[in-house]
């Protein structure tokens, strides 16, 4: 199963990050596919292949690591592109404790080429404009419209700074592609352990 370690911000950010992205929704049309705000979270870990019968040691293993690190004082804040395809929010407030927890195997056999703690907002939909294929010989390629839309929407959201909020505890979240909202993930938390 596809299973992650995430972080859930405070309502009060939630809500105020979704207000914040009002703008960059209205610009970005049919283009971008949005999260369900109630599903957003911090990703801090992610595997797409837990064994079902490894559940259990999974979760008392994440709760062991918790324990050795206290709370932490977070904020949403900036933006940025993962593979040209998904837009997301960045972190700040505590980042060096959030990179020291970051830095534990929370999930064995984990993906860890994307080592930094996001929210993903919203990624790029089916129904994207693509770039014209056909051009003049010497012609440099046209701009990918999807690149162009992407690319406003970070420059829009890099001052975005949101409200402070204090993370006590870790979710070990299930994700089931295309079970959501809108053809989107569906997320269910499995277990929820406290830091400190």
């Amino acid at each position: 199963m596809r299973v992650f370690v995430a972080l859930r911000p405070s309502p009060e950010a939630l809500e105020h990050l979704d207000a914040a992205l009002e703008d960059v929704r209205a610009t970005s049309g049919l283009s971008l596919r949005w999260g369900d705000p109630e599903q957003w979270h911090l990703t801090l870990a992610f595997r797409p292949d837990l064994p079902e019968g490894a559940l259990e040691d999974t979760a008392q293993h994440l709760a062991v690591l918790a324990a050795g690190h206290s709370p932490l004082t977070l904020h949403l804040t900036g933006a940025g592109v993962f593979s040209a395809r998904a837009l997301w929010i960045g972190v700040g407030g505590e980042t060096q404790r959030l990179a020291a927890l970051m830095g534990e195997p929370l999930l064995e056999g984990e993906l860890r080429e994307r080592r930094r703690a996001h929210l993903t907002v919203a990624r790029v939909s089916a129904r994207a404009p693509r770039p014209p294929r056909r051009r003049r010989r010497g012609e440099a390629p046209p701009p990918d419209p999807m690149q162009l839309l992407l690319a406003d929407a970070v420059r829009a959201l890099s001052v975005y700074r949101g409200p402070s909020w204090e993370a006590t505890e870790l979710e070990l979240v299930r994700s089931e592609l295309g079970q959501g909202r809108s053809g989107g993930p569906r997320h269910e938390v499995l277990a929820t352990v406290p830091l400190g």
